[in-house]
């Protein structure tokens, strides 16, 4: 079954790579050359930073989109890359989302993949 790990940050927080007692880009490339080599490593990608995002919400279907730039509004949080695994099991899943260099000062979320 394949799983997504979604590597959150804080906006206030350093972003990767900036502190020294933070993971840094080399941490990242050697965390995705071990899932590699394990046979787990199904895809991912890194995100440029939060503020170039920019959203779109529509209150209904006949509504007008309402463009906001930045990351949500409502949260402090954003996704910073995404690493997608096939494992057997959440608990492996789990496991690699532990030794991930994202969850070193900030937030890994794992989430089953839904496939249709």
């Amino acid at each position: 079954m394949k799983y997504v790990l979604l590597m959150m940050g804080n906006l206030a927080d350093d972003r990767c790579g900036e502190a020294e007692e933070g993971p840094g880009e080399e941490d990242f490339i050697a965390f995705d050359a071990e899932l590699e080599k394990a046979g787990v490593l199904a895809g991912g990608f890194a995100l440029s930073e939060p503020e170039e995002g920019t959203s779109i919400t529509r209150a209904s279907a006949e509504a007008e989109p309402v463009i906001t730039a930045g990351p949500y509004t409502e949260s402090r949080e954003f996704v910073g890359g995404t690493i997608i695994l096939d494992v057997p099991s959440l608990d492996e899943a789990l496991a690699w989302a532990a030794k991930c260099p994202g969850a070193i000062g900030g937030r890994v979320e794992v989430r089953p993949l839904v496939e249709y």
